[in-house]
C-alpha cells in the first residue's frame, strides 16, 4: 500500500497545474518542494499516458496546447473535489478552523467590510482570519489570498471565480462655495469649464463615462487633481478646490451632511460591480464558503442603505 497518498495520479495533476499557473518548471518545483527535474518527470509521464502533448516548452517559456488547456481544466475540477472533500471531513459547518486569508478595496473596505469581518470572527472563533487592504486587484494564487473582494466595469479574470454582490456608482460633487462662487454646470459638456477632481483607478477606470439612464457620454475633465484613492479627491472636494468625480459610498456621508452637493445629479457612472472572488484552482473550502455567503447576506442591504435617494443612483 502506498504510504505517501499524495503521490500518483493527482499528484502529477497537481504538478501540472501549478506548471500552468505559474508558467514555469522551476517556480511550481519550488512551490511543491520539488526539484524541476522531477516536476518535468511528472509531467512528461502525463503526457506519456494520455498519448499527446499538453505543453509547449521554450527555453523562454511554457505555454498549454489546445488539449492541455481542456485537461487542465479538468484536473482542476478533478483537484478541487479532492479539497473540498477533504475540508468537509476534517470541518463541521458550526466548528470552522484554520486560518483564512482575505482582501478588500481600501475605503469600501472600512464602510462595509469591517462590521463583516467582526461578525465573521465572533461567528467562528476558530478561525483566524487575516485582511489585507489595497486599492489594487490581487494576484489571489501568488498572494496566497483565499477570498477578495474587487469592484470592477467588467470582470476579465478567467483566473478566479466571481459573485457578484451588488453595483456601486461614482457621481459628481462640489462643495456648497464652490458652486457658490463658480456655479453649477446644466450639461455634461459644461463640465470641460470647471476645475474637475478626476477619480481614475482599476475599479472605476481612466475615463470619466457618465450616464442619465439613456444616453452614455465620455465626459472631458480638466483641472488640478487626478487621484486613484478616492478619499483624497472628497477632502479636496469638500475643501472647495473643484468638481470631483466620487464613488457614491465615499460622498454619501459629505452629502447628508451638507458638505457636498451634487453636481449634474440626472447623471451619473455606469454601474461598478462588486465582487467576491476566489481562486478557480479549487472549490470553496468551508471557511471561503461562509465568508462568501455573509458577504452575500450583508452586502446588498449595506448598499441598498447607502443608496443616493433619486433616479440617476
Amino acid at each position: 500500500m502506498r504510504e505517501d497518498l499524495d503521490l500518483g495520479l493527482f499528484h502529477a495533476m497537481g504538478a501540472l497545474v501549478r506548471v500552468a499557473e505559474s508558467g514555469s518548471f522551476t517556480a511550481a518545483a519550488n512551490h511543491l518542494g520539488l526539484t524541476t527535474a522531477q516536476v518535468s518527470r511528472l509531467v512528461s509521464r502525463l503526457e506519456a499516458r494520455l498519448q499527446t502533448k499538453i505543453l509547449q516548452r521554450t527555453t523562454r517559456r511554457v505555454a498549454l496546447t489546445a488539449a492541455g488547456e481542456l485537461y487542465v481544466k479538468r484536473c482542476k475540477d478533478m483537484l478541487g473535489l479532492v479539497l473540498q472533500a477533504e475540508d468537509e471531513a476534517r470541518e463541521s459547518a458550526t466548528q470552522l478552523s484554520g486560518r483564512l486569508c482575505i482582501s478588500g478595496p481600501l475605503v469600501f473596505g472600512e464602510r462595509y467590510l469591517a462590521p463583516i469581518v467582526s461578525e465573521y470572527c465572533a461567528r467562528y472563533p476558530s478561525v483566524t482570519l487575516e485582511y489585507r487592504a489595497s486599492q489594487y486587484f490581487p494576484d489571489l494564487v501568488r498572494d496566497g489570498i483565499d477570498a477578495a473582494v474587487c469592484i470592477y466595469h467588467e470582470i476579465g479574470d478567467s483566473t478566479s471565480i466571481s459573485y457578484k454582490l451588488g453595483t456601486v456608482v461614482a457621481v459628481l460633487c462640489a462643495s456648497p462655495d464652490y458652486v457658490a462662487s463658480r456655479g453649477a454646470p446644466d450639461h455634461h459638456d459644461g463640465l470641460v469649464h470647471h476645475s474637475c477632481l478626476s477619480l481614475e483607478n482599476q475599479s472605476f477606470g481612466t475615463r470619466c463615462v457618465l450616464t442619465d439612464g439613456a444616453t452614455t457620454v465620455v465626459a472631458t475633465l480638466r483641472g488640478p487633481l487626478v487621484g486613484e484613492t478616492p478619499e483624497v479627491l472628497l477632502q479636496a472636494a469638500v475643501s472647495g478646490l473643484g468638481v470631483a468625480v466620487l464613488p457614491a459610498y465615499v460622498a454619501i456621508d459629505a452629502l447628508r451632511q451638507g458638505r457636498l452637493v451634487r453636481v449634474l445629479p440626472g447623471w451619473r457612472s455606469v454601474d461598478c460591480g462588486v465582487y467576491a472572488l476566489t481562486p478557480s484552482r479549487q472549490f470553496l473550502g468551508l471557511k471561503v464558503r461562509a465568508w462568501v455567503d455573509l458577504l452575500s447576506e450583508r452586502i446588498p442591504a449595506a448598499l441598498a442603505r447607502d443608496r443616493l435617494p433619486d433616479p440617476s443612483c
